[in-house]
C-alpha cells in the first residue's frame, strides 16, 4: 500500500469519542434554528409520507432477480421504505410533537425485520461470485445497501433516542441487535473484498460501505463499545480508505466518472468527517493533502452547464445536482470555488429538490438541512475551470467560450468500464453535440461475463472505429475489455494558456490529445491507429485518424440531434459533411457517410439523459486510411 496517510493522520490522534456531529431531537435550539421555509417543507414532506403506504417486500421479490435478471422490481419496493422513513424522521425532528412517531416505528421495524438488507445482485461473499438465490440470514453480506440500511437504522435511533427511551428500551436494543448481527460482527470478523488487501482493485464500494459502517458504530451510546473497540473501527476504516486512495493518481480523477464521484470522493469525505468528529484537531490536517483537495474539486472540472457533466462509461450526462456534501468538502479543503459552485447549484434547484427526495441515506438529509442556511447565503463565485489533463486516467478536458471537449485515452479496465479507449465527447454552447450514451438500467447481465453484449458498452456505439473482416462475412472487430487493451504513445498538450486566467479564451491556443489505440482491439491486422483530438480555441475541433492495417475501417460518431448527410457545397471546404440538428456541422475529409443508424431510447435510465432517439453516423474511411473530422 503506497498511500497510507489516513492511517498516518489517525495515528496523530488518541482515543475515540462517540459521534455528536449533528444534534438529536432533544437539542431544540439547533433544530428550531433551521430556516422557517426549510422547516415547513420538511414537515410537508413528512405529512405526504404519512399518506403513502408502506411497500410490501416479499421473498418472491428477492428471487425475481434470479428468475429474470431484473433487479428493479425488488428495488422499487426496497428503496421507497427507506425514503419514506427519512421523510418521517426529519419531520419529527423539526416538529417534535410526536405525530410522526408511530409511522416511524412502523417503518423502522419493517426494515429491521427484513430477512436481509443486501440487494439480490450483491448476495455473495466472493467478489463477482455466484449470488445466493435466498437472503443469507446466517451469514450476512455487507454490501452497499446492507451498510446503507444499517446506517439509516442507526442514525434514526441516534436522532430519536430521547423519544424512544420514553416509549421502551426495546427499540434501541432491537436496533443494536440488528447492527451487531449484520454490521459489527461481520465487519470485525470477516474480510469483504471492498475492505482492500493490496491485491484487488478498489472502487466506490470501499468508502461507501466504510462510511456507513462508521455511522453505525460511532452513533452507539458511550457505554455500548469501549473506547478501544471504537478505535478499532477507526483503524480498520483507515486501512480501507488508504487502499481506496492508492487507486487514485495525485490529480484526483475518479476513474468511475462524475456520477460515481458522489459515491467515491464524497463518501471518502464522509469517512474523514466521521473520524474527525470523534478524534481531535490533528486529524483535520488531512484536508491539506493535495490528493484530497484534487479529489474534492474534480467535480467542477467535469461540469459543462446546468446539471450536465462530461460522462464516460456507466456515468450519465445528468449525474445529479450538488449540495451539502460538496459544499462542506470545499469548506474543509479551503476551496471557496468548490463551495460556491455547490451553493450556486443548490440555490438553482426547487425547494422540493433541495431536500434530496431520492436519497436514502438519512445522514445526508441531516447534513443538507444544517448546511441549508449557509449555502443559501454563500456568495456567488465566478466559475472558471482550467483545461485539465488527468494523467492517471488519460482524460483531457479543454474549453473555450463555445466548446467543451473531453477525450479519453486510458485502458479498458476501469471500474464500470465501457470499451471506449480513444473516444471523445463534445458539448457546444452547453448542449450535447457528440455524445457518450452512458448505461441503461442495471440488470444481472450488466455485471456478468456477458456485459459487453450490451450495445451501450461496445466500442462501435462510441466515437471510435470499427473494423470489418471482409474474409469472414463481414465480421466486426471491436475493442476488447481488459487492462492490456490500452492506448499507447499518449501525449497531451494543453497549449500555453490557462482558461481560468482569462476572462475570454486565448484564441489560437490548441489543446490536443494524441494516442495510438490499435492495442485496444487486440488484433494483429490493426497495426496502428493514431488519433489526435484537438480544440483550436476560437475556431473549432478536429479529430484526425491515421490507420495502418489490413481491415476496412468504419468510424462511428454518436450524436443526440439527428444528423443529415450533406454533399460538398457553399462554405464547405471538404467533400462530405453531416449537419447535426441546429448545433453545427461535421465536415469529413478522407471518408464518406456509409449509414446513419437511429438508436431508439427505450430504457428508463438512459431516458434520464436522452429524451429521444440518439444517432450513430458511420463514416467509411478511404483507402488512404487518413480521416479528418472538422467539427464546427
Amino acid at each position: 500500500m503506497a498511500v497510507d496517510f489516513v492511517k498516518e493522520y489517525l495515528s496523530k490522534t488518541t482515543g475515540c469519542g462517540v459521534y455528536a456531529g449533528y444534534p438529536d431531537i432533544s437539542d431544540r435550539e439547533k433544530w428550531e434554528s433551521l430556516p422557517i421555509e426549510l422547516k415547513r417543507e420538511i414537515i410537508k414532506r413528512g405529512e405526504e409520507a404519512l399518506l403513502e403506504p408502506w411497500s410490501e417486500l416479499l421473498v418472491s421479490d428477492f428471487r425475481e432477480f434470479f428468475r429474470s435478471g431484473n433487479r428493479v422490481r425488488f428495488e422499487d419496493k426496497y428503496f421507497p421504505r427507506r425514503r419514506k422513513l427519512n421523510s418521517l424522521v426529519m419531520a419529527e425532528c423539526v416538529e417534535n410533537k410526536g405525530r410522526f412517531v408511530d409511522a416511524i416505528l412502523d417503518g423502522l421495524y419493517l426494515i429491521l425485520e427484513e430477512s436481509s438488507w443486501c440487494l439480490p445482485p450483491h448476495n455473495s461473499h466472493v467478489r463477482d461470485g455466484k449470488n445466493d438465490a435466498m437472503p443469507n440470514v446466517a451469514r450476512p453480506v455487507i454490501d452497499l445497501f446492507d451498510a446503507e440500511s444499517g446506517a439509516e437504522a442507526a442514525f434514526c435511533e441516534y436522532l430519536l433516542r430521547p423519544v424512544f427511551e420514553k416509549i421502551s428500551p426495546n427499540i434501541s436494543e432491537y436496533v443494536n441487535y440488528r447492527l451487531e448481527e449484520r454490521i459489527f460482527v461481520p465487519f470485525m470478523d470477516e474480510h469483504f473484498w471492498w475492505m482492500g488487501n493490496g491485491k484487488e482493485a478498489m472502487c466506490n464500494w470501499t468508502p461507501w460501505c466504510t462510511q456507513n459502517v462508521l455511522i453505525c458504530a460511532l452513533t452507539r451510546t458511550k457505554d455500548y463499545f469501549t473506547e478501544d473497540k471504537r478505535r478499532r473501527f477507526l483503524e480498520k476504516a483507515a486501512v480501507s480508505c488508504d487502499y481506496f486512495l492508492d487507486e487514485y493518481g495525485e490529480d484526483g480523477c475518479c476513474s468511475e466518472g462524475a456520477q460515481y464521484y458522489s459515491h467515491a470522493a464524497l463518501t471518502l469525505f464522509g469517512c474523514l468527517e466521521l473520524i474527525y468528529d470523534v478524534t481531535d484537531e490533528a486529524f483535520a490536517e488531512i484536508y491539506s493533502e493535495k490528493l484530497i483537495k484534487n479529489m474534492a474539486n474534480y467535480i467542477m472540472k467535469m461540469h459543462v452547464s446546468g446539471d450536465m457533466y462530461i460522462n464516460f462509461a456507466d456515468c450519465s450526462a445528468h449525474p445529479g445536482r450538488r449540495g451539502a456534501r460538496e459544499f462542506l468538502f470545499g469548506i474543509r479543503t479551503g476551496d471557496e470555488a468548490l463551495s460556491g459552485f455547490a451553493a450556486d447549484d443548490f440555490k438553482s434547484e426547487t425547494m422540493y429538490a433541495r431536500l434530496i427526495p431520492d436519497e436514502i441515506n438519512l445522514f445526508y438529509h441531516v447534513m443538507q438541512a444544517f448546511a441549508y442556511k449557509e449555502m443559501m447565503e454563500y456568495p456567488k463565485q465566478a466559475k472558471k475551470c482550467d483545461d485539465s489533463w488527468f494523467e492517471s486516467t488519460g482524460l483531457m478536458i479543454a474549453r473555450d467560450d463555445v466548446y467543451t471537449l473531453a477525450a479519453k485515452a486510458g485502458n479498458n479496465a476501469d471500474s464500470h468500464n465501457h470499451n471506449d479507449v480513444g473516444s471523445y465527447t463534445i458539448f457546444k454552447n452547453g448542449k450535447p453535440f457528440v455524445i457518450d450514451l452512458g448505461v441503461g438500467t442495471y440488470t444481472e447481465k450488466t455485471f456478468s461475463d456477458r456485459r459487453y453484449e450490451i450495445w451501450t458498452m461496445q466500442s462501435k456505439y462510441h466515437n471510435l472505429p470499427t473494423f470489418i473482416d471482409k474474409s469472414k462475412s463481414g465480421a466486426e472487430i471491436m475493442q476488447k475489455p481488459g487492462a492490456e487493451y490500452a492506448a499507447k504513445a499518449v501525449k497531451c498538450d494543453l497549449g500555453d494558456s490557462s482558461f481560468a486566467e482569462k476572462d475570454k479564451v486565448n484564441n489560437g491556443t490548441v489543446c490536443s490529445l494524441s494516442m495510438d489505440i490499435a492495442s485496444a482491439y487486440g488484433d494483429a491486422r490493426i497495426r496502428s491507429y493514431h488519433r489526435n483530438v484537438a480544440l483550436d480555441k476560437g475556431v473549432g475541433i478536429t479529430v484526425t485518424d491515421k490507420y495502418d492495417g489490413d481491415l476496412k475501417a468504419y468510424v462511428s460518431v454518436m450524436t443526440y440531434e439527428k444528423p443529415v448527410a450533406k454533399k460538398s457545397g457553399k462554405g464547405m471546404e471538404h467533400g462530405e459533411a453531416i449537419s447535426v440538428g441546429d448545433l453545427g456541422v461535421i465536415e469529413i475529409k478522407g471518408g464518406k457517410v456509409f449509414e446513419i443508424e437511429e438508436c431508439p431510447i427505450n430504457d428508463a435510465r438512459l431516458s434520464i439523459s436522452w429524451k429521444h432517439s440518439v444517432y450513430r453516423t458511420v463514416i467509411e474511411m478511404d483507402d488512404a486510411h487518413e480521416l479528418t473530422l472538422f467539427i464546427k
